[in-house]
C-alpha cells in the first residue's frame, strides 16, 4: 500500500532524482512522526495492558 502511495507520488518525475530523494526522505521523516505520537499516545495504556496480561498469564502457572 505504502508503495503504490509513493509511485502515485511520484508519477511523471522520472527526471528530478534529487527531487526524488527528498520526497523519500520526507516520507520517511512522516512516518516516524506518526510512529512516535502513536507510541506516545497509546504508551500508557498499552503499558497498563500488557501488565495485566502478565499477570493473568502468570496466575496460570502451576
Amino acid at each position: 500500500m505504502l508503495e503504490k502511495f509513493i509511485t502515485f507520488m511520484l508519477v511523471g518525475r522520472k527526471d528530478d532524482k534529487g527531487a526524488t530523494a527528498t520526497e523519500y526522505g520526507l516520507l520517511v521523516g512522516l512516518i516516524a512522526l506518526i510512529i512516535v505520537a502513536g507510541v506516545g499516545f497509546f504508551g500508557n495504556s498499552l503499558d497498563s495492558f500488557f501488565n495485566s496480561l502478565g499477570g493473568t498469564v502468570n496466575g496460570w502457572k502451576k
